[in-house]
Order: C-alpha cells, then sequence, then structure tokens
C-alpha cells in the first residue's frame, strides 16, 4: 500500500500539536505501508514565511516533499476577514478569501496532489482548516483520509467545511468531543470514521535525577509543557499560580516548557526552560508532581496522555470540553473553571499523596486501554481494510462541487459563530475509564478525604 501523509509543516524539531501528530503517524505507517510526506516550505506557523529549501529531503527515513508559500500571511488581513466571517452575515466567496489569508497558501503543492494522487491508495490530511487540507482534498477527494485536530472555534463553523467533512473517505479523529462537534456542524454521520487520537514514544522512564542536576531545580513541581502563549491559557495560569503561591501555599514551583509568545512572569517560582529535546522532557514529567493544561481549546492533549504514560496526575481547564472529557473518562485528574477551584484542585493534589497516586494509576491504566501504539496502528490499518472493501465494491463517496460564480457571491451565509455556539457543549461521557478514581471538578478537602479512603 502506498500512502502519503500532508500537513502544514513538518520536521523533527517542529513543536506543533498537529505537526508532531502527523509526524508520528506517519514514521508509524511506514513500518505497515510505503509513506511519503507533502508540506511546505514554512516553520513558523503565524507567517508561514518560506524558511526550508523546496524540493524532496528525508526526516527520520521518510521521503518529504516540500512546495513554497506563495505569500505570508498578514496578520491584519486575516484579522479583518476573521472578524468578517465569524461575527456577520457573509457569502462563500468571502469565506475562500479567509481562507487563502490564513494559508498557508502553496499552490504548488496542491498542483502535485493533483497531478500525483492517482498513485497513492490513500492521502491522510491533517488539520481541516487550512489551505492545504482544503484545496487538497478537493483535487484528491476519492483518497483522502482527514485527520481534522478541530477544536471548538469559529472557524468550526464556515459553511465551506461541511462538504470536505461530508466528501472524504474517512475521519480519524482525535476525541468524542471533537466528534460530536464535527458531527454538529457538518451532519456528516454516515461518513466512516473512528477516535483514534495518536500515541507516543514513552521511554521505559525518565530520570527526575538528571532533571535536576541540568536545572538546578529543587522541591515540587507543577509542569506545563507546550507552546507558551495566550491562546494556550497560559496567561490565566500564570495569573492562578502567582496568586495561589501567595495566599494557598508557597511550595510549589510552575515549571514551562517550550517555546514562548508571551511574556513569562519574572518570579523565584516560575521557571521556564525553553524548547527541550524528548528526553529532557521526560526527564521534567519524572520530576514534577502534576502536569497542568490550561488550554481553552485542544481537539487532543498529547502531553496530559504523555503525563499519565508518566503517572502522573493532570489539573486541566474545565473550560475546554475535550481537556475535561479526557480527565473524567480517565479519571486521572481534575478540573477548574475558576480560580477558586484552581487554587482548591491544587492544593488538594498537593496536600494529599493517595490521592495523587490514585489519579496517576488511573490515567496510566487509561493511557494503556486506548492510546498505545499497538490500539494507535490497528485503527489506522483496520480504517484502510474497510476503504479497500468499499472500493472494490465501488462505493466510494465523492465530494459536492462548489455553487456556481454568482451563488458563491451571495451574502446568505450566517457568523461562524453563531453556528458553532449553538452546539451543545460539555465533555462526551459515554465510555468512563477505568477504576474509581475522582476525576472530576476540583473536590472540596471533605469530598478528597473520602476519595482517599
Amino acid at each position: 500500500m502506498r500512502l502519503a501523509v500532508i500537513v502544514q509543516r513538518y520536521g523533527a524539531d517542529l513543536n506543533g500539536g498537529a505537526e508532531l501528530h502527523a509526524r508520528y503517524i506517519a514514521e508509524r505507517l511506514n513500518r505497515h505501508a510505503e509513506v511519503e510526506v507533502f508540506t511546505t516550505c514554512a516553520r513558523d506557523y503565524v507567517s508561514w514565511r518560506n524558511e526550508l529549501p523546496p524540493g524532496s529531503d528525508e526526516v527520520n527515513g521518510l521521503v518529504v516533499h516540500r512546495f513554497p508559500v506563495r505569500r505570508e500571511r498578514d496578520p491584519g488581513e486575516f484579522g479583518r476577514r476573521s472578524a468578517h466571517v465569524f461575527e456577520r452575515v457573509h457569502s462563500l466567496a468571502d469565506e475562500l478569501r479567509w481562507l487563502r489569508s490564513e494559508g498557508p497558501t502553496s499552490p504548488a503543492l496542491v498542483r502535485r496532489l493533483r497531478r500525483t494522487a492517482a498513485t497513492y491508495d490513500y492521502l491522510i490530511f491533517f488539520s481541516y482548516r487550512y489551505y492545504h487540507a482544503y484545496h487538497g482534498i478537493r483535487a484528491a477527494s476519492p483518497q483522502a483520509i482527514l485527520v481534522p485536530t478541530a477544536e471548538r472555534d469559529p472557524a468550526l463553523g464556515l459553511s465551506v467545511f461541511g462538504p470536505i467533512f461530508r466528501g472524504v473517505r474517512a475521519l480519524m479523529y482525535n476525541s468524542p468531543e471533537e466528534r460530536a462537534i464535527i458531527q454538529g456542524v457538518s451532519a456528516n454521520h454516515d461518513v466512516p470514521g473512528v477516535v483514534v487520537g495518536v500515541g507516543s514514544e514513552i521511554p521505559a522512564r525518565g530520570s527526575a535525577r538528571r532533571f535536576r542536576s541540568r536545572t538546578g531545580i529543587r522541591g515540587r513541581l507543577v509542569l506545563y509543557v507546550g507552546r507558551i502563549d495566550e491562546n494556550k491559557g497560559c496567561e490565566e495560569l500564570f495569573d492562578f499560580f502567582q496568586r495561589y503561591a501567595a495566599e494557598v501555599s508557597d511550595q510549589l514551583r510552575l515549571v514551562l516548557v517550550g517555546s514562548a509568545l508571551i511574556d513569562v512572569p519574572s518570579h523565584p517560582r516560575i521557571h521556564h526552560l525553553g524548547f527541550v529535546s524528548d528526553e529532557e522532557k521526560f526527564d521534567a514529567l519524572a520530576a514534577a508532581d502534576l502536569l497542568v493544561m490550561p488550554s481553552f481549546l485542544e481537539s487532543l492533549s498529547m502531553v496530559t496522555l504523555e503525563a499519565w504514560a508518566m503517572r502522573l496526575p493532570v489539573l486541566v481547564n474545565g473550560a475546554c470540553d475535550v481537556l475535561r472529557g479526557q480527565a473524567v473518562r480517565a479519571n486521572g485528574g481534575l478540573y477548574y473553571t475558576s480560580y477558586a477551584e484552581f487554587a482548591e484542585a491544587l492544593n488538594v493534589i498537593e496536600t494529599y499523596p493517595d490521592l495523587r497516586a490514585g489519579l496517576a494509576a488511573n490515567g496510566r491504566a487509561y493511557f494503556d486501554q486506548h492510546y498505545t501504539w499497538g490500539t494507535i496502528e490497528r485503527k489506522y490499518l483496520s480504517m484502510l481494510e474497510r476503504l479497500q472493501e468499499e472500493d472494490r465494491a465501488e462505493t466510494a463517496r465523492r465530494i459536492e462541487d462548489l455553487p456556481s460564480w454568482l451563488a458563491r457571491r451571495r451574502r446568505d451565509r450566517p457568523p461562524a459563530r453563531e453556528i458553532v455556539d449553538a452546539l451543545p457543549t460539555g465533555p462526551v461521557l459515554d465510555r468512563p475509564g477505568p477504576g474509581p478514581g475522582p476525576g472530576r471538578r476540583a473536590p472540596s478537602r471533605r469530598r478528597a478525604d473520602r476519595a482517599r479512603g
């Protein structure tokens, strides 16, 4: 079998969630099929500036084809177009212009896919909302599989994406919550789809001693891993943690791993380590008392899964349905929706080691049940086999055509934010995780005592 993986950026040293997800899946599927990667020359997801040479090279043994981005993203233009289609009645043409302004705009990549799609059995596209995925799927829909990496943000309500969700051969969802919101906006229930997520390369053990020797950081740690950005909830995290350190307990340190796009506060108990190697990341997980995930929008938190694999409890932002759903299904952590709940949850996890150990054990059991690489690979291979059976039966679907030139210009599309705001909220809880642990809203001390007993 011959497969292509198409993603906006690709490289062994890129720290974007979807990009890492794509690389892991490509490398794993390469054990079962011939896999090539198609991507752009960009390294920076904000500007899409061409920084890598066009052409073909290899990354970890996979052939990677890179194509130039025609134009860098203009933040001002993109902001104006976003406000227009998210907040006002608009046309389909407005949505297509928004898509071009978001990027990464690479017509050369799409042309190559259109020319060569038939030479692959299936093309696996990552991240529904970008130019490469939308136009690539339209160019190769008979072979297109989509890993949407969708979050609950206004872009999901744009009508331009409905035919994509309904017209691909299959969708590989990251979470039950992602599947629910995509089905809610597109009514694509009849399209084959499975909740898969992604595995991770988990070492036999990390070294807390090596982490402390390398960094000089002592004491008990709350760890954040990821892009340090307002969109990831980091400003609220800084505010909450500094208040907690001043008002509740000064025994914890907040350690940040990842590239910073906003200023990190100068505070004696906040430590920013920057971008680190995988070994250093897992050493940090081994040294930490818990992982905190403050993001408001996620389709899947890979580092939460890694924390559970390392037997570490998590504290997540309950305003994010996906994070809250993960924590509750796994019974592997607590969630908060306010500073008061953040402080109570952090204090309870800090104070009660038995509770901390119980959450960690539940998280590890949930990881073993759903997110080992054997499980992930079987789900992909089963879907590919199902699609091959459809091909033999000649029952493959076709994507809907775009409306006429005139119809695209009618201002008959509602504000995208209204569409998303009308979707049901909350985690999908039909599949509880293992064990009796208290993976719920931040408990009171009395509830924590009961959980310990």
